[in-house]
């Protein structure tokens, strides 16, 4: 697949320049991190969430955890984890566990974690588990302008 139909509509929709990268299959980020000998921090995941208002995506950085006490507290909201079976109707043009954390271009509530804003160079998955798109820091923030900064995660 390399990329998802919708990843590349929206990077060219936002005028975004991308490289993608491509590497042997993986089933993590961390595998993915070793594969393309891209710092772990560099890598932008989508932790899927919901609460009685609907789906919610939160942006951290591959390496870091998510504290779910944290996010309610600062979000005040009841958010709990979704389990990857649900993603499929929310991703449909992705591989199962390949979330590409552009909330916006699937139209679901996003939160990017600070860690996040910093980066000169930042990699997500393409939608599927063999690709990584590579944009500039400042074209993350286009494609996420609008969304809401937070700390949600940290590592360990």
């Amino acid at each position: 697949m390399a990329i998802a139909e919708t990843v590349k509509n929206f990077l060219e929709q936002k005028s975004v320049e991308y490289d993608l990268v491509s590497h042997p299959h993986t089933g993590s980020s961390h595998e993915t991190a070793e594969a393309t000998h891209v710092s772990e921090d560099h890598i932008a995941k989508a932790v899927i969430v919901k609460d009685e208002t609907g789906y919610a995506m939160l942006l951290v950085p591959a390496i870091n955890y998510v504290e779910m006490k944290h996010v309610r507290k600062e979000l005040d909201r009841e958010l709990e984890l979704v389990e990857e079976d649900e993603f499929a109707k929310l991703f449909p043009d992705c591989e199962p566990g390949a979330v590409p954390p552009l909330g916006p271009a699937y139209q679901i509530e996003t939160f990017l974690d600070e860690a996040l804003t910093t980066l000169a160079n930042i990699y997500f998955e393409a939608g599927d588990h063999e690709h990584l798109v590579h944009i500039s820091g400042d074209g993350f923030k286009t494609l996420l302008s609008g969304v809401r900064h937070g700390h949600y995660s940290h590592d360990d």
